[in-house]
């Protein structure tokens, strides 16, 4: 029998739907239903899947409910960026040149969601190989606007409570960017926390999964699923934190109404923690370069078998943007940015001995009009090139009444750290607690 919920089940959280599924109190078969309803009442306006089989995945649904109601995840419904394999729906990279693709295996995230309940629901846009040009989808609080990228449609398909979670991934910012952008949560994990097999790769020295949600509660969760291990509820803090508030060398890319917010949630957390300014130190403004040509260098040579035989079904964004960089970047200068990252990495480790979190800002303001997927990318650059461990938390509203972000991190593998960090902080800031 279904659960009888002043909430609709497609807007449950990943947490309490499995609650709910193991308890008998619903089933997998009307939360999928649930959330189909909704995607065929929006996804013609929102655009957040590239491919979705209803019938398929109330199958995977009723065969779940048969066998029992078992899993961390379980009766789950999940969505996948399109750059991560699926056995049983196609894997297209955001590209023409691989329409069609279907890999013969699931990709170890996808294997392991499973394994623990997940029905996968869909696979969400991506923009062209997870980089620079945009795909279809749109912002669901504004159609005009652009979702963020590279994780276009898992953003926005958690956002507009079309699935509960979803897997993207991150290079540069694509998945705290959208997240903000599309007002949910997103985690992005120290960089080699998770494996890869079966992700496309676009820069192996930064590429991690990510993971999107409508709850801290679901992204610890699902961070555990992703490992392997058994789930540990969230934390708690026992004492006044300490906090870093860093504005970076970036912060004029920030739009000013943007700054004031974010200003004004460093001066709200105060009121039940240390929050103090913390400047990096000055070369660290060199780690946007670093990323550039590192990541430029690595994606160049990762697609040279599409730069050989499609050239020209490759964008024009995407060919005079990274692949330019890419190509044009000796192995020199490529050793000489890693070596510098290297560096500061163990220079940030500083910031660990006074403080438990960074606080920075998550976007460059409100999701802009139009489709730009990588609106804001310096922002992102430093801190995925760090390796740091970060999530954003959607806790502002714009000018115009879309959503912007913050984003704290943490010291690498100081994940569980991170999220009971950030659970204190939403509720402070969302509920006024302290």
């Amino acid at each position: 029998m279904d659960l009888k919920l002043e909430t609709p089940l497609n807007e449950l959280t990943a947490s309490e739907i499995a609650a709910a599924v193991r308890a008998g109190r619903t089933t997998c078969e009307a939360v999928v239903r649930a959330c189909l309803d909704r995607i065929a009442a929006r996804e013609p306006e929102v655009q957040a899947f590239s491919a979705i089989d209803p019938d398929r995945a109330l199958t995977a649904a009723r065969a779940f409910d048969a066998k029992g109601n078992r899993g961390p995840l379980a009766g789950v419904p999940i969505g996948v960026k399109d750059i991560i394999d699926t056995e049983d729906l196609p894997t297209e990279w955001g590209t023409p040149i691989h329409r069609g693709r279907h890999a013969r295996r699931d990709a170890a995230c996808v294997a392991l969601s499973r394994r623990a309940g997940a029905v996968v629901l869909g696979k969400t846009v991506t923009t062209e190989f997870a980089n620079l040009h945009p795909g279809k989808t749109r912002n669901p609080h504004d159609l005009a606007r652009t979702p963020g990228g590279s994780s276009s449609g898992s953003a926005a398909a958690v956002a507009d409570f079309m699935l509960p979670i979803a897997l993207g991934t991150q290079t540069t910012g694509s998945t705290i960017r959208p997240a903000s952008f599309c007002g949910v949560f997103g985690y992005r994990p120290t960089y080699g926390e998770h494996r890869l097999h079966g992700v496309m790769e676009a820069s192996g020295s930064v590429d991690t999964l990510g993971i999107v949600a409508r709850s801290i509660a679901d992204i610890a969760l699902y961070r555990d699923v992703l490992l392997g291990i058994e789930p540990q509820p969230l934390g708690l803090i026992e004492r006044p934190p300490s906090i870093a508030f860093c504005r970076t060398h970036n912060w004029d890319l920030v739009e000013p109404a943007a700054q004031a917010r974010v200003e004004g949630a460093a001066q709200r957390l105060a009121a039940g923690a240390s929050v103090v300014d913390v400047a990096l130190p000055a070369d660290f403004a060199h780690l946007n370069e670093a990323h550039r040509w590192i990541t430029s260098f690595e994606f160049a040579r990762t697609f040279a078998w599409e730069i050989d035989h499609h050239w020209n079904d490759i964008s024009e964004t995407l060919r005079q943007g990274r692949l330019a960089d890419g190509m044009s970047c000796s192995f020199e200068r490529y050793v000489e940015m890693q070596e510098f990252a290297a560096q500061c990495r163990e220079q940030v480790e500083w910031i660990w001995e006074d403080f438990d979190i960074i606080l920075a800002p998550a976007a460059i303001g409100e999701a802009p009009l139009g489709m730009p997927a990588f609106a804001g990318a310096p922002l992102y650059m430093m801190w995925t090139l760090l390796h740091l461990p970060t999530i954003t938390l959607p806790v502002l509203k714009g000018d115009n009444g879309m959503p912007i972000g913050i984003q704290l991190l943490a010291g690498r593998r100081r994940e569980r750290e991170l999220f009971a960090h950030a659970d204190r902080a939403y509720r402070q800031l969302a509920n006024g607690e302290q």
